[in-house]
């Protein structure tokens, strides 16, 4: 059964765990994706995508977003100091389904504004948005007719002018931003980038090339980049960050112990490749049945007793214990 189509004014999945990557030029492999169950679809006009078919993915990309989609779609766009995220983001900006931006080699906070600023100032939605290929040409929303209203994706709020025009009439906002820290740059600066914008809703690491700028070859050299970014996330407010992808799309049994790891190291979640690593992602991430017994009895006797106290077999349960067993029993509801 394929997904329900996702509704504007809620929000995606409380706890999202799977953020899967797809390449923005193969629009039957996006389509694909939006059923196979990720939390998130990211729709990657990056590294994914050859030179050549740059543009063709950025017009399939919003000819999707044009409409409504069945889960939260985020855009990975191209290098912000290159010559063409700012007219990817303009574009994609005000179109109703998409639900963030992440943006690549991230450096520090001047990156964000600049992202920022192009979208706010994005280009109108047109009536009809023409498709890269051959196929039907959808319209793209209308402003509401009669009196102002708020509409809102996940991470957008826009204000419609009264009295009916196209959407080409909607006030700018700024979609949510995500950040991604793939240089050494970008890991000194992780806090500042983590607070530099409201519409900044989360931080996350791009291995590959922070390994490759750092010389790094093996788990070790990424302990500090890995436990700076999730510090840096949680100190300024934002969710716990997800693991970058791992690589191998067939080594299930490494990524699982991967994803062991970095659940230790305070990450929550995981960016995938291919829909086969979804599974295994999201059961490293959601609690045992024996965390979840822990929890309830935490929480069960924090209602009951309230303030500080000790359980019978002697541990010590205060504030912060509680909210965190309230986070375990929160991701044990995700649970089919």
């Amino acid at each position: 059964m394929s997904p329900a189509p996702h509704t504007p004014g809620q929000p995606p999945a409380p706890t999202p765990l799977t953020w899967l990557y797809v390449p923005g030029d193969r629009p039957e492999v996006v389509a694909k994706a939006l059923g196979c169950g990720a939390d998130v679809v990211v729709v990657d006009l990056e590294d994914a995508v050859a030179p050549d078919r740059k543009d063709h993915a950025l017009r399939a990309t919003a000819e999707l977003l044009s409409g409504p989609v069945p889960v939260p779609v985020h855009v990975r766009v191209n290098a912000l100091d290159g010559p063409l995220a700012e007219n990817e983001i303009r574009t994609l900006a005000p179109l109703p389904g998409l639900a963030g931006l992440r943006l690549p080699k991230v450096q520090g906070p001047a990156d964000v504004h600049r992202a920022a600023g192009w979208a706010t100032t994005a280009a109108p939605v047109p009536e009809h948005l023409p498709y890269a290929a051959e196929g039907p040409v959808r319209p793209a929303g209308h402003a509401v007719a009669g009196h102002p209203a708020q509409v809102r994706t996940p991470g957008v709020t826009a204000t419609l002018a009264p009295a009916g025009p196209p959407a080409a009439s909607a006030l700018p906002a700024t979609p949510a931003l995500y950040a991604l820290l793939e240089s050494a740059l970008g890991i000194e600066h992780a806090f500042a980038i983590a607070t530099a914008h409201p519409a900044l809703r989360g931080i996350a690491l791009g291995e590959a090339d922070l390994c490759g700028e750092l010389g790094v070859r093996d788990d070790a050299g990424l302990a500090w980049p890995r436990s700076r970014t999730v510090v840096a996330a949680r100190a300024a407010g934002l969710a716990p960050p997800p693991q970058s992808v791992h690589p191998d799309v067939h080594d299930l049994d490494g990524l699982a112990r991967s994803c062991a790891r970095g659940r230790a190291l305070g990450f929550l979640g995981r960016a995938a490749i291919h829909p086969r690593q979804l599974p295994v992602i999201e059961a490293a991430y959601l609690p045992s049945a024996e965390e979840i017994a822990t929890a309830e009895e935490i929480v069960r006797a924090a209602t009951e007793e309230g303030g500080a106290l000790a359980l019978p077999d002697g541990r010590f349960v205060d504030a912060a214990v509680v909210a965190g067993a309230r986070r375990v029993l929160d991701l044990a509801g995700r649970r089919r």
